[in-house]
């Protein structure tokens, strides 16, 4: 998807403690052992990744719409996020959802090296790794995407949101729908359920690839 919607030269790599089945051009940066979930997420701002350049971070269930150039290009000297979903209930919404984030290693180092210090505490404190974000950035806010760029396949693309009774991270939507991203979205984001591939709407299937 990402090679269908970039024009930007970019190296593509994936944190993971397992890499087996990875396509060889994919660099693997390995996982500590003692992360689980989303809480392996901060590990990608820690120098020990290894990560320079531009960074443009996305978690595995999103979906490409369009051209993504204008994520690398979009106010360059800050890192950016996006607002999150709960925006489409709450208007005045500002906390930060995770599925993409753009930085520069060397302005993040700082939200691994807190939470190294006593990981155990803090994810007892916060729901999650985005929670944790945005209060550890607290002093160096991120710059937010246009939410017209990034959208909530299931809140903000779809009309209806319900779910089948299941596991939670195997649910599909009850419905199928014939809906396409807007205009101006290039990256449509599957938090919770459904996952991608459990999405059986038309546009989905004939994108998740």
């Amino acid at each position: 998807m990402v090679k269908r919607h970039c024009t930007v030269p970019f190296k593509f790599a994936c944190l993971t403690e397992d890499p087996t089945d990875i396509h060889q051009d994919i660099q693997i940066i390995p996982l500590p052992n003692n992360l689980r979930g989303w809480w392996c997420k901060p590990y990608m701002f820690s120098k020990q990744a290894g990560l320079k350049g531009t960074i443009l971070y996305m978690d595995l269930d999103v979906v490409i719409a369009d051209n993504i150039d204008k994520l690398w290009t979009y106010e360059t000297k800050n890192w950016c996020v996006i607002r999150d979903f709960t925006r489409s209930q709450r208007p005045d919404w500002q906390k930060y959802n995770s599925s993409i984030i753009r930085f520069r290693p060397e302005q993040m180092y700082f939200i691994w090296e807190e939470f190294a210090r006593d990981a155990n505490k803090i994810q007892r404190t916060y729901w999650g790794d985005q929670d944790y974000l945005y209060v550890v950035t607290k002093n160096n806010p991120a710059k937010l995407w246009p939410d017209s760029w990034i959208q909530s396949w299931k809140w903000e693309i779809r009309k209806d949101k319900t779910l089948a009774r299941g596991n939670r991270g195997d649910r599909k939507l009850v419905n199928v729908e014939d809906v396409e991203p807007p205009e101006h979205c290039c990256v449509t984001v599957f938090h919770g359920d459904p996952n991608p591939h459990n999405c059986d709407d038309p546009w989905v299937k004939a994108n998740w690839k």
